[in-house]
């Protein structure tokens, strides 16, 4: 079934163009009040991302920092932002499903919160060009940086994440707890991988990329080095220490066991 017969399901979003596609290729920056440390990652954005168009996926920011004058100033194409339920996942469907409408021919997607090396941003896009479907970015290969990581996080993906994310992809992948990678738009768009469903809302839709990209011999896979730096001192994070990584722990293991995997995935495998 080609991706243009499925009903897509994106929550309601606004969409502030402020120029025209120029590039066969966005970045996406995923953000909710993140302040000065946006703006001073598109500022850096500016001058290692020239041959990708930026847009910004807001999940409600409340702070100022997405003022539309300020983004035109720093070159960002186009801020989507969120009406409707849902937290990463539903922001990352949002954005694909604007890059899509737009014919991006793949996408690259970074938070927005200032810890990730965007100088890796145009390797991701000489591998996307090279027909890769699915980038990880990893800090756990030679010339991979990991600053400042807590130990908490390095334990639990070295020991049970990228693990169980491997076993269940088929395919070794070292550092599945990062959110900057890059997606083909014939992933995202396809049929049996199935991207624009209402039950990835949290952060579902990385994980169920990332073992689908794998599992199925049709999309090719890899990895590339990335710095990820924490600031020293209390972490900063949008996840409870008790409920959100429960949370988190409870989406690994369905997604590992192929509960988001669609009803055609399911059919195809059984047949």
């Amino acid at each position: 079934m080609p991706e243009s017969a499925l009903t897509r399901e994106v929550p309601a979003y606004r969409t502030d163009k402020l120029r025209p596609r120029n590039h066969q290729y966005a970045v996406c920056v995923f953000v909710i009040n993140e302040g000065d440390k946006v703006r001073a990652q598109l500022r850096r954005m500016q001058d290692v991302a020239p041959a990708a168009d930026v847009i910004v996926a807001d999940g409600g920011s409340t702070d100022g920092s997405l003022d539309l004058s300020y983004l035109e100033s720093v070159g960002v194409t186009a801020l989507l932002t969120k009406l409707g339920p849902g937290k990463l996942s539903a922001q990352m469907r949002m954005a694909f499903d604007f890059c899509l409408e737009q014919g991006y021919a793949g996408v690259v997607v970074i938070d927005g919160n200032g810890k990730d090396g965007v100088e890796a941003i145009p390797t991701f896009l000489e591998l996307l060009e090279s027909g890769v479907d699915h980038v990880q970015g990893s800090r756990f290969i030679p010339g991979g940086r990991a600053i400042n990581t807590p130990l908490s996080r390095l334990v639990g993906l070295k020991v049970l994440h990228a693990p169980l994310i491997s076993l269940a992809s088929g395919v070794r992948q070292t550092d599945t707890t990062n959110g900057f990678r890059a997606y083909s738009a014939r992933l995202l768009g396809d049929a049996e991988v199935d991207t624009f469903r209402d039950v990835f809302v949290t952060y579902e839709l990385h994980y169920h990329l990332a073992i689908e990209a794998g599992r199925l011999p049709r999309f090719a896979t890899a990895e590339t080095p990335v710095t990820r730096t924490y600031p020293k001192g209390k972490v900063p994070t949008k996840i409870s220490p008790i409920r959100g990584n429960a949370h988190v722990l409870g989406v690994l293991f369905r997604a590992v066991a192929g509960r988001y995997r669609s009803t055609r995935s399911q059919e195809a495998t059984t047949a």
